[in-house]
């Protein structure tokens, strides 16, 4: 069961790095990003419906829930828009990587709002996390690094983690069944996109049926399939052995983008992403890091007295 929960993380992760290598395409034809996600919302609700009623649901959903999910349906489409614009500015394997921000925002969030102890290991993610971006922001000739593409994928993992922190605080959400959850998410979510047409953003449909392959499979892998895929996985193997095969999400947005969008990679970009990697993966397996750093601490008494 676990080697089949491992697959399932993987597969998760790696489904969800696709979104460059469909979304970039549709750029080039001469789509927005507003139009983009506004289909790629709007054909994932058949999927997820015929997935609710294939697991016996229904798509009752009490009052009392209707504004926790709708705050949280557009916290998700802000991160998306915010994500999907950046890719406009900056190498989408960057961007992608960037997003990973997210684990450490979250953990600096519940340690300073809903007092959760601070760990040490968040201490020094937030170092590490850092280094990393003090790379990823050195620019140079050849690729200058793109502070508005920066600033996109800011508010993309922010309003990610908050998304995050509101679904792990809230009573309510926790009693949604995942995969209806996400329904009404994406539901209300396209409101955002619709408010945006109506503001003057012009809605652009795709060109051909690779234009329309491309958001059909938007729709499909980093969305119905790395959902489902997440779900079962942890409940084969847990939560934090499937947070941490997320780190697989921007590696293969990477790798999607150097082998078929011609994107290149700088040394530094690379340094720093991985920097940005071992933070997050630090942050998600705090727990028997801590418990070896106290190890240590209780080897090594005259250490401790020494400081002292």
């Amino acid at each position: 069961m676990k080697l089949k929960g491992y697959l399932l993380a993987a597969i998760a992760a790696a489904s969800y790095g696709t979104n460059p290598a469909f979304a970039i395409p549709l750029y080039a034809d001469g789509m927005n990003s507003t139009s983009v996600l506004l289909l790629r919302y709007l054909l994932s609700l058949p999927i997820l419906l015929v997935m609710i009623l294939w697991r016996g649901q229904n798509l009752k959903l009490k009052r009392t829930d209707l504004f926790p999910v709708a705050v949280l349906g557009i916290l998700m489409a802000i991160s998306s828009l915010g994500l999907f614009e950046a890719y406009k500015y900056m190498n989408a394997g960057v961007a992608s990587t960037l997003l990973f921000m997210y684990p450490v925002m979250v953990a600096v969030l519940m340690s300073f709002f809903f007092h959760e102890r601070f760990r040490i290991t968040t201490g020094i993610c937030l170092a590490v996390m850092g280094a990393g971006l003090l790379m990823l922001m050195r620019t140079d000739g050849d690729n200058p690094f793109s502070m508005t593409g920066f600033l996109f994928v800011f508010i993309s993992s922010l309003t990610y983690a908050l998304y995050l922190v509101m679904t792990n605080v809230s009573k309510k959400i926790k009693e949604i069944p995942t995969v209806k959850l996400l329904f009404y998410q994406l539901l209300i979510g396209s409101s955002l996109f619709f408010a945006m047409l109506a503001a003057g953003e012009p809605f652009i449909m795709p060109t051909g049926w690779q234009g329309w392959a491309n958001v059909s499979a938007l729709a499909i892998f980093p969305t119905a399939l790395s959902l489902s895929c997440t779900t079962l996985a942890i409940h084969y193997i847990g939560s934090t052995p499937t947070a941490i095969f997320g780190a697989l999400e921007p590696v293969t947005a990477v790798a999607l983008s150097v082998l078929f969008l011609g994107q290149p990679l700088a040394p530094r970009e690379i340094g720093g992403g991985v920097l940005i990697l071992l933070a997050t993966t630090m942050v998600i397996a705090a727990d028997p890091i801590d418990h070896t750093l106290l190890r240590m601490r209780k080897m090594f008494p005259s250490l401790r007295r020494h400081r002292q």
